[in-house]
């Protein structure tokens, strides 16, 4: 969406916060043992204390609070009793919310204890790339320039991207225009970033495949060939300069 108003910065940056501090608190709380349905239902806890509603379960009768992805898993994870935490997991947790009619998206995976599969490496590359990205994006910009960059970078560091999931916009409705911001280079996307636009920006950093596919459940994306991969997100609004990074607060970077 493009901010028009006062009013319009302090919603986003109200559900942007909100969104962050869940995020935080549900990455401290992981533990060896819990069930990923215990830590849905602090998150929902988490949200419901601050006025905001699950984006997901809201828009699109997604059956948790929050997408809970485990190891080869990569997006949509539907929390369950069924699947329990272990040391040295690679988790990745994806929060975005509404509040007052504004939303706010961000996500993040990270090895839980003891680094057993050394997926460090993946994790950290994903945060820094990320974190480049957005801090290379201006207003007048080519989006196809932000996958570029993205893709050229993971490839630096040894790893792929995925080329099936997005970045995408978003302010009044989860997702908005632009409705794909790729993690590789989309010569054909002649769209550029706006001034006073929200977006959210995503890397999805692979040790291998480019690809997930949808498992039975209808959710889930995971990948095929037991790759692992590294999601992280930042909701940012795009200025002239540097752009605003509204949830900075969820200790990503």
């Amino acid at each position: 969406m493009s901010l028009q108003s006062p009013r319009d910065w302090e919603g986003m940056a109200a559900i942007a916060q909100i969104v962050a501090e869940t995020l935080k608190e549900m990455r401290s709380y992981a533990r060896p043992g819990m069930n990923t349905k215990e830590l849905d239902d602090l998150g929902l806890q988490l949200l419901h204390e601050q006025g905001a509603r699950s984006a997901p379960a809201q828009d699109y009768q997604f059956p948790g609070a929050t997408c809970i992805s485990v190891n080869h898993q990569v997006a949509h994870g539907i929390p369950s009793t069924r699947v329990v935490l272990q040391e040295g997991d690679l988790i990745n947790i994806d929060v975005s919310a509404e509040k007052n009619g504004y939303y706010g998206d961000n996500g993040a995976s990270f090895v839980l204890g003891e680094d057993h599969h050394g997926l460090s490496p993946l994790v950290e590359a994903s945060k820094e790339i990320l974190m480049g990205a957005i801090h290379r994006i201006r207003a007048g910009q080519k989006i196809a320039e932000t996958g570029k960059y993205i893709e050229q970078q993971a490839r630096k560091k040894g790893f792929a991207t995925i080329c099936n999931l997005t970045g995408h916009g978003i302010g009044r409705r989860l997702h908005e225009e632009p409705r794909e911001i790729p993690n590789y280079f989309d010569r054909f996307n002649r769209q550029r970033f706006k001034k006073n636009t929200t977006v959210a920006i995503e890397t999805f950093i692979s040790t291998r495949t480019k690809v997930v596919d949808e498992l039975p459940d209808g959710w889930t994306l995971a990948t095929r060939d037991g790759s692992y991969v590294a999601q992280h997100e930042h909701t940012i609004v795009v200025t002239d300069g540097i752009p605003v990074i509204l949830t900075l607060n969820n200790g990503i970077s």
